[in-house]
């Protein structure tokens, strides 16, 4: 008998069973956030075709398939981890700067993977997305990029190390796909603010409505979106509010 695919509800709240034999947070904790200027060792392939996705991906070895969804900044995995029951064909990669967050990712994944077999569509990367993004996806190769809470970072001063910014909007653009889409939320309306009209002035994106994403079929990462993450559960028992905006990459035709 086949087995049945996971509701959107199952894939987001784990059996308490599953729990168990997860790797604990308490012990994989550090700062929020990191310092995207500072040094950092990081491995980073010359060039996407470098990337050794089979490594990654080994159930999908030999198939030539490259992740199709990239969650930058993806904290404790959540997203993915929500959302790779419900897209068991999309390859999905979490990239995260902090070395015991992504460990912990890792140790999740293997975690699920022995448990029952699932998530092997999921992985993670110790990167620093802001400087090698362009070195791990071709162009135009991705469905989909997430930026769920992202640091504000509020001083002024400091605007130039968030994650939306005019010079790295064409990398995004780049790397996605005509038709992608790029999801960000936070629970800071000011950083909403900037990253909503950062990208309604980019002429290579168009902005999306949630409303226009479930229609499409895309409810099932929309509540992802908005619930599945720590930082937006923390929220959530907060009774903060959640700001969103999404936006479509556009093919701009040339005459």
């Amino acid at each position: 008998m086949p087995k049945r695919k996971r509701t959107a509800a199952e894939a987001l709240n784990p059996d308490p069973e599953s729990k168990k034999l997860l790797p604990q947070k308490r012990f994989y904790r550090q700062r929020a956030h990191a310092n995207p200027f500072s040094d950092h060792a990081l491995d980073y392939p010359k060039s996407p075709q470098n990337m050794d996705w089979d490594a990654h991906y080994p159930a999908f070895a030999g198939t030539g398939r490259t992740p199709e969804f990239a969650d930058i900044g993806c904290g404790f995995g959540g997203l993915m981890i929500a959302l790779a029951p419900l897209y068991p064909d999309v390859l999905m990669l979490g990239m995260e700067i902090r070395v015991q967050v992504s460990q912990y990712v890792q140790d999740r994944i293997s975690a699920l993977r022995t448990a029952d077999n699932s998530h092997q569509n999921v992985s993670i990367v110790r990167a620093n997305a802001m400087k090698f993004l362009p070195n791990f996806f071709p162009k135009s190769s991705l469905s989909a990029l997430f930026f769920l809470f992202p640091d504000p970072h509020f001083k002024h001063r400091k605007h130039k190390a968030r994650i939306i910014s005019p010079t790295l909007l064409a990398e995004y653009a780049y790397v996605l796909r005509p038709g992608g889409i790029v999801y960000t939320i936070t629970d800071v309306k000011d950083l909403h603010q900037w990253m909503k009209a950062h990208l309604e002035v980019f002429p290579l994106f168009e902005p999306v409505s949630e409303e226009a994403l479930r229609a499409e079929g895309k409810g099932n990462i929309v509540d992802a979106v908005f619930r599945s993450t720590e930082e937006g559960q923390k929220v959530e028992r907060n009774k903060g509010d959640k700001w969103l905006a999404c936006f479509r990459r556009i093919e701009i035709s040339r005459s």
